[in-house]
């Protein structure tokens, strides 16, 4: 039956169901973001239990990477042409049946076609939820809440995923962490057909850009592909050296397209706002310190510290309270009262001073003394942060834009975790190595021996923090610089000021009023 709307949100035109929309919409989010770390904990498992070779483990991950990295655009732009509701359950039942497909996988080729087809549906899921919140809460405060709690999720369910990972690993079998996203999207896909009302004129009908497609495709599949190959084959290597080379040949033709034709994939008014585009760039950025973050703090909690997997998704857990508690109680609090910069570069301030702590990193070092305040800072921090950046990141816009515009954040987080992944990965192993060279005459006992490797561990992983905190840095200077929106409350199709944004839905832009100070 209909809801019948409160006398205030009938006045206000709010749908009344869009609160349990949320409901829905956050459990597929939290699914795609559990995702990214749950498949990496079973690994080893799938690996042995498959036959995959060594070489080609990397795939599992990869494959996922350059799919869903690559096809983003693509997917967001799909969801404005074609309703963000229908792209939301179509992402969603894909997904659950690619997920199906990798859990009951019987060698390696099945793993690898299933782990590409849960990219594709997630690149289509992913900007179709970010664009449904953007178009469905067009109050102010209530926007915030509900970019709260989103944000909270797209950072913390990256280290709920550990715990998840570990306990169905340890305790169940490697095949339910791809089968535990089944019913997570058939919960999400049933609750979206009943309460999801897409508002009315979102859509943008115009004829899709088939060059911009092809191009921003090939050139985010070259760029995520890269830098994955950098991590395996090194930054020299000329396979990975053609990469980049292809990548920035295919997105400076994209950008050279796009600003030709009538109706683009991307809008280049979409990124060349400088507040969007100061999310972009220190959300790309944050993403690839919080990346090598999860990556040397695992490999130290289970390596050297010797905690099970499920111990050391239990060890996450102050991070990913303090993301939540940054994310729904200072994010969205504030978010209407303060200029958005004042929540992202303190909050990113905060991270980098909680990264800055994990730098005294040392083989004994204590739990409770060092890593704890260090995890409830780097979460407090971003959640604080993530929250105005995921509503900033659809300010402006027109809603027959916000699926591309929601694109864009994924699209800066995915290839952000590419770079973290592989840029902080080689910066760790090459100090590494370093240290063990100049430290191996002392080392002349089997226990000597195998100190002097923690120690080498260690001292790689720290190295690769203090880049990271000048990361974090980067980003707060970059959020300081380019972000003067007053608030991050503005709905799609508002400038800064309130006024209608004169982009047009067909693709040509008129003039804008006042959407950039």
């Amino acid at each position: 039956m209909p809801e019948t709307p409160s006398p205030a949100d009938a006045q206000a035109g709010l749908d009344p169901r869009r609160w349990k929309a949320l409901a829905f919409i956050a459990i597929a989010q939290l699914m795609v973001v559990l995702d990214a770390t749950i498949v990496n904990i079973a690994l080893p498992s799938a690996q042995a239990d498959l036959g995959i070779s060594d070489a080609n483990r990397q795939w599992v991950v990869t494959a996922y990477a350059l799919a869903f990295g690559g096809l983003l655009l693509f997917g967001g732009r799909i969801a404005d042409m074609w309703g963000r509701k229908r792209a939301f359950v179509t992402g969603l039942v894909g997904f659950a049946a690619a997920s199906a497909l990798g859990g009951a996988a019987t060698g390696e080729a099945m793993m690898l076609a299933a782990r590409a087809l849960q990219g594709a549906f997630g690149a289509l899921l992913a900007p179709a939820a970010l664009s449904l919140l953007a178009v469905m809460f067009t109050d102010g405060k209530e926007r915030a809440k509900a970019f709260g709690i989103y944000g909270a999720i797209a950072g913390g369910g990256g280290a709920i995923g550990l715990i998840l990972g570990g306990l169905l690993t340890e305790y169940l079998d490697w095949r339910w962490t791809f089968y535990v996203n089944v019913p997570f999207a058939a919960v999400a896909a049933l609750g979206a057909i009943s309460v999801i009302r897409e508002p009315s004129g979102t859509r943008n009908r115009s004829a899709l850009d088939i060059p911009g497609v092809v191009l921003s495709t090939l050139g985010l599949v070259s760029l995520v592909y890269g830098f994955t190959r950098a991590e395996t084959d090194g930054w020299s290597d000329g396979g990975t050296i053609a990469m980049f080379v292809a990548s920035v040949a295919l997105l400076g033709a994209f950008a050279l397209v796009e600003s030709k034709v009538r109706a683009p994939l991307l809008p280049l008014r979409v990124v060349t706002d400088r507040n969007r585009g100061g999310v972009y760039l220190s959300l790309g950025l944050a993403i690839i310190a919080m990346f090598g973050l999860f990556l040397f703090l695992t490999y130290y909690l289970q390596v050297v510290k010797d905690y099970s997997p499920v111990r050391t998704g239990v060890a996450f857990l102050p991070m990913v309270v303090g993301m939540i508690t940054g994310s729904t109680q200072i994010g969205a609090r504030l978010m209407t009262r303060v200029p958005a910069r004042l929540l992202m570069a303190p909050g990113f301030l905060l991270a980098a001073l909680g990264m800055l702590l994990l730098t005294q990193l040392e083989v004994d070092s204590s739990y409770p003394a060092l890593i704890l305040p260090a995890m409830v800072m780097l979460g407090l921090g971003l959640g604080t942060a993530f929250m105005p950046a995921m509503s900033l990141a659809t300010h402006g816009v027109q809603p027959s834009d916000a699926g591309v515009a929601s694109a864009m954040v994924n699209t800066s987080q995915q290839v952000g975790g590419a770079i973290g992944t592989a840029l902080l990965n080689t910066i760790a192993a090459s100090a590494t190595t370093s240290y063990v060279t100049s430290h191996a005459a002392e080392a002349t006992s089997k226990p000597a021996q195998q100190m002097l490797k923690l120690q080498a561990m260690v001292h790689g992983y720290t190295s690769a923090i203090w880049w990271a905190v000048g990361i974090l840095l980067v980003s707060a200077t970059l959020v300081t610089v380019l972000v003067n929106a007053r608030g991050g409350n503005q709905a799609p199709g508002k400038t800064l000021d309130g006024e209608t944004d004169g982009d047009a839905p067909g693709g040509e832009p008129e003039p804008v009023l006042a959407a950039m100070h």
